[in-house]
């Protein structure tokens, strides 16, 4: 039990359970939380002192050598830096904001129980000034970190100084107390209602446990949405850019068997000699070749404006207008083509000048109409695109070998790309009615060139 508590009060037990980017990215919310808290302290200790420094509120001064209210906020305030500072540092410690808590509430029971030195007054009078009321906002700022054990520490610690300075005022040492039955007199003059302090008590008890059960509410939602997140992060590198943000986006959940027709242009990408040379390599190898491979590749598609549809292997399968419809989809996909060739280029050089074997690669781009949307049984679910524009797209880029080409794509995409505002960066070679495979009619092609 005692180990438990332990756990609890410096938020071992809760944060232990959890994975390791979760609690990673929970501790980065809280530091932003201590900075927040920070500066919300610093403002108020201005706002007070110009209230203080400004109005007539701390009138009717008896003892002039009593009045601490400047003193006390000078010393919050350097109090205030320095724990922002901390808190910038990231050094600030679960001891540390225990003994922040202690340290408010002290100097605000301190600052009320000065007050009857101040006025000249029985220490009772001090306990209906409403400088008490900065409890509740003491009380509030813990909120801030979305920990209960803060907020709850925080009141407990409130009610524990509260109750110091009643029994101070009902022992006599600050003079009579004057205890009393009636509320008029008790309201009128300096005498001690006992049930009064007793319903301040209560209210700051009741507030510290309901804003304790909405943090706790409040901190179950944050550590779901956190590990949502991060959940969310991690899958969003398994998905196109433009698929997540649909999936995010959409108003209904997604369903297998539902689709959409779509104009769009897709592009195809194979490494070539890729598979005999995982053949000599060893696993890890195998995979560093195809991720650098990727890691080059796969930016230029997106940042022409595709859609990485899927890893085949060493291939890749993009699109163009799919995902999000597109008016350049042809052209895109083109200006995608060459870039893609151009850094297989560079790729292929680099690998020559360390002494390794060159890898090159094959593409074809096609256009048509094609179903796009979510297939799967209903558990795991996948986008992509079915028509006979993919299907082309494949036996265009294996039709690269019969022409000894690296590049190819049909005449009457790259007409459309012409139309939507492509215009290549090398010249390209019209090869009018050729036989592609699979293909019942001829087929007028392309050769484009890096």
């Amino acid at each position: 039990m005692l180990a438990r508590f332990r756990d609890w009060l410096f938020g071992g037990g809760e944060m232990a359970q959890l994975p390791d980017r979760v609690r990673e990215a929970i501790t980065r919310q809280q530091e932003q939380s201590e900075i927040l808290i920070g500066w919300v302290q610093l403002v108020i200790v201005v706002l007070v002192t110009t209230v203080y420094q400004s109005t007539t509120m701390p009138g009717g001064v008896v003892q002039e050598d009593y009045s601490f209210e400047v003193d006390v906020l000078v010393i919050y305030g350097i109090f205030c830096l320095v724990r922002l500072a901390l808190a910038y540092a990231r050094l600030l410690r679960p001891w540390m904001l225990y003994l922040s808590v202690v340290a408010d509430i002290f100097l605000l029971m301190g600052l009320i129980y000065s007050f009857h030195y101040k006025y000249a007054q029985p220490a009772v009078f001090y306990l209906k000034v409403p400088t008490l009321l900065y409890v509740f906002l003491f009380i509030a700022l813990r909120a801030l970190r979305f920990e209960a054990r803060f907020v709850l520490f925080t009141g407990l610690t409130a009610i524990a100084g509260w109750i110091c300075l009643i029994l101070y005022a009902v022992g006599g040492r600050g003079g009579p107390a004057n205890p009393t039955d009636d509320f008029v007199e008790y309201m009128t003059s300096n005498a001690l209602l006992v049930h009064a302090e007793v319903d301040k008590i209560i209210a700051i008890l009741l507030t510290t446990l309901v804003l304790a059960l909405a943090i706790s509410r409040a901190r179950h939602l944050l550590v779901q949405a956190v590990s949502e997140g991060a959940a969310a992060q991690d899958l969003s590198r398994f998905f196109d850019p433009g698929v997540a943000a649909r999936i995010r986006g959409a108003e209904m959940s997604i369903r297998a068997g539902e689709g959409e027709l779509r104009d769009v242009s897709i592009l195809t990408v194979d490494l070539r000699g890729f598979t005999r040379l995982a053949t000599e390599l060893q696993p890890d190898e195998v995979m560093k070749v195809l991720q650098d491979y990727q890691h080059r590749v796969c930016p230029l598609i997106v940042a022409a404006g595709g859609s990485i549809d899927k890893f085949l292997g060493d291939g890749i399968l993009a699109s163009f207008g799919a995902v999000k419809p597109s008016v350049t989809a042809a052209a895109d996909a083109l200006r995608a083509a060459e870039a893609v060739m151009a850094a297989a280029a560079a790729w292929a050089a680099e690998r020559r000048a360390a002494g390794l074997p060159a890898l090159d690669i094959g593409l074809a781009a096609s256009s048509g109409r094609v179903v796009f949307g979510a297939v799967g049984d209903g558990e795991r679910l996948e986008f992509t695109v079915i028509g006979d524009a993919v299907n082309f797209a494949a036996k265009l880029e294996k039709h690269n070998k019969v022409e000894g080409t690296r590049a190819l794509t049909d005449g009457a995409t790259y007409a459309l790309a012409e139309r939507q505002g492509y215009r290549p960066a090398a010249p390209h070679e019209r090869r009018p009615g050729r036989q592609v495979a699979g293909v019942t009619e001829s087929v007028d092609i392309v050769v484009l060139s890096a």
